[in-house]
């Protein structure tokens, strides 16, 4: 299996970096996809519209309704000067300061920053049944560890080293806090591990950034902190872990059996680096064991998983499959664990998986950019099925594009990106749940999640297509217009009036800032480093380094019953996104990243015109 990356994190299995820039425009693979219907489109207005089109052309097709050529998306999209790219990166950056400064100002050492009251904010101690909260918060300076290595991304070693400082003297995870294991594990695990090795990263990407006196003590608190969650792997018949523990006391006795598949299967990456870093293997045990247990609880008939399971009988209790909220990074670090530590298994698991996703998920035309029909959507379905459960989709979904870049399949990522795109270009942000039927939002509040910005950003990176610069530029100005206050950036508890919640999530600084002001910094170190890094479910930078591809362990795995068998290279599936680049059309490798027939297309379906 041969790999390489493009740019920062920016791994594309089997594809040269030429090959990657034409299949930016390219030809998806040749998948199956179910019923033909219209999505989101007004059916009976567009019907008699198609209807007046076929008798006025020859063609008869309803896509020479959208048709033009050099029209306003070409003119708007095609070119994006470097003047405004600085104005953009200074802008990204200007944001960051002015949620961070406030952050240290107003709110630490306390978790958030309420941006509106500009106070900090702590665990709901009052109502431990807060779980919106208190899931997150475990009174630990939550914003300023999740933020570390976003202040090297940014260029200021002095901050990040005051920043490491305070963690090192202020933090302890002896706390009476009642967590979320994943949300503990990705936003804080992660951060202490990948500032420790940007700390002591030989190879320095950001310059000389270690400091006198460091003893690893940011490794010794990531240690700590997962000793602490280990006791949520204890007393579980599947291996899948309890969704909550208490940092001092362990498993709470009232605590559930059930656990998504995103919070259960997504602890692989910090976890395996962990073991790798200190040369024990409980932490990538444990965290593999439950990956594996959720994978051989797959449909048999689909290859689906569910969103919701039981951790003590393995019966699914959430039979939804899809892309968003509950799966997306199970998925998400199937491929990345690959990249990361070169087991076969996890690259099998996320080919079979993908294929799957592709056969029952995916909607719409087979190709993105070439053909008729509705736009590639993914939707969610039954399990077992695969028959359609409901007409939404969440905003986590936006995270898939860029997944799909890193796997190759540039092509599909760029039709669903271009989807989301347009939900944000009407609201301004995007709503927590949209109905691509109704052409409205079911659930409408934005978290400043960072999901759009990432795809952008690795979008940008895999085509350098001016377009995705135009679309960064869009998100930083709807930010500023609509999410900004007093001491930072608010909650959009409503996408249509932009009322406001006072809150400001640790993960707006951490992924949100840091993938705006990367998209608009072509000189970054992480893109001109010799080294190879990605990032984390939550915006950490972990470099692809061998030292992680070695175990200081044997036997790591023993056979179990009911484990997979390890496959051999030439009996896995091709990916299906491999494909010949030459049979990329030579007008299509310079022009839009989606023709404009179909960027009108998919603007039509959510309402914007």
């Amino acid at each position: 299996m041969q790999w390489r990356s493009i740019v920062v994190g920016l791994v594309v299995l089997r594809l040269s970096l030429s090959c990657v820039l034409w299949l930016a425009f390219g030809l998806g693979p040749n998948v199956s996809w179910g019923f033909n219907f219209h999505l989101s489109f007004n059916l009976h207005k567009l019907d008699l519209t198609c209807a007046k089109a076929g008798e006025e052309s020859a063609r008869g097709s309803y896509l020479s309704f959208f048709d033009g050529n050099k029209d306003e998306y070409v003119r708007r999209y095609s070119s994006f000067p470097d003047t405004l790219k600085a104005k953009m990166k200074d802008m990204a950056k200007e944001m960051f300061y002015f949620g961070y400064d406030n952050y240290m100002k107003y709110a630490f050492p306390e978790d958030e920053l309420n941006p509106i009251d500009c106070e900090g904010r702590g665990p709901d101690v009052l109502n431990p049944s807060n779980i919106n909260i208190n899931d997150v918060l475990g009174n630990y300076s939550l914003t300023l560890i999740d933020t570390l290595d976003t202040l090297l991304v940014l260029g200021n070693v002095t901050e990040f080293q005051r920043a490491v400082k305070l963690v090192i003297d202020t933090v302890s995870f002896d706390k009476d806090s009642t967590v979320q294991v994943f949300e503990a594990n990705i936003r804080i695990l992660g951060s202490l591990i990948s500032a420790h090795i940007l700390l002591t990263d030989p190879k320095h990407p950001f310059g000389k950034v270690g400091f006198e006196g460091y003893d690893n003590e940011l490794l010794h608190l990531a240690h700590d902190l997962a000793v602490r969650l280990l006791p949520a792997f204890e007393n579980t018949s599947t291996g899948i872990p309890y969704p909550r523990v208490n940092l001092k006391s362990g498993v709470p006795p009232d605590s559930i059996n059930e656990t998504c598949t995103a919070g259960a299967g997504s602890l692989l990456v910090e976890f395996g680096i962990l073991s790798r870093l200190i040369g024990d293997s409980t932490f990538e045990w444990v965290a593999r064991r439950a990956v594996r247990a959720l994978w051989n609880l797959r449909s048999n008939e689909t290859g689906l998983l569910g969103n919701v399971v039981n951790i003590q009988t393995g019966q699914w209790v959430g039979k939804q499959s899809g892309l968003g909220a509950g799966m997306d990074s199970f998925y998400e670090y199937l491929l990345k664990s690959y990249i990361l530590f070169g087991e076969k298994e996890d690259y099998w698991m996320f080919q079979a998986a993908y294929e799957s996703i592709q056969n029952h998920l995916r909607r719409g035309r087979e190709s993105c950019n070439e053909g008729e029909g509705d736009p590639p959507l993914y939707v969610n379905v039954n399990m077992f099925s695969g028959e359609i459960m409901n007409t939404w989709i969440d905003s986590l979904q936006a995270f898939f594009p860029g997944l799909q870049v890193l796997n190759g399949d540039v092509d599909n990522a760029i039709c669903l990106h271009a989807f989301y795109y347009a939900i944000w270009k009407r609201f301004g942000a995007l709503p927590e749940r949209y109905n691509w039927q109704l052409q409205a939002p079911d659930v409408l509040f934005y978290p400043l999640r960072p999901e759009l910005v990432e795809s952008t950003y690795l979008l940008y990176q895999a085509t350098k297509n001016p377009f995705y610069l135009h679309v960064g530029m869009d998100i930083l100005q709807s930010l500023e217009k609509n999410a900004k206050v007093r001491c930072g950036y608010a909650t959009l508890h409503h996408v249509v009036d932009k009322s406001k919640e006072d809150r400001m999530e640790s993960f707006f600084l951490s992924e949100t800032c840091k993938y705006l002001y990367l998209l608009f910094d072509e000189d970054n170190p992480l893109h001109k480093s010799d080294n190879k890094y990605i990032f984390t479910t939550e915006g950490h930078v972990v470099p692809i380094d061998k030292r992680f591809r070695e175990k200081q362990w044997n036997d790591l795995f023993p056979c179990e019953e009911g484990a997979l068998a390890e496959r051999e290279p030439h009996s896995q599936p091709a990916p299906s996104n491999i494909s010949n680049c030459n049979r990329i059309p030579e007008e299509r490798r310079y022009a839009l990243p989606l023709k404009s027939v179909y960027m009108r297309q998919i603007d039509h379906m959510v309402g914007l015109f």
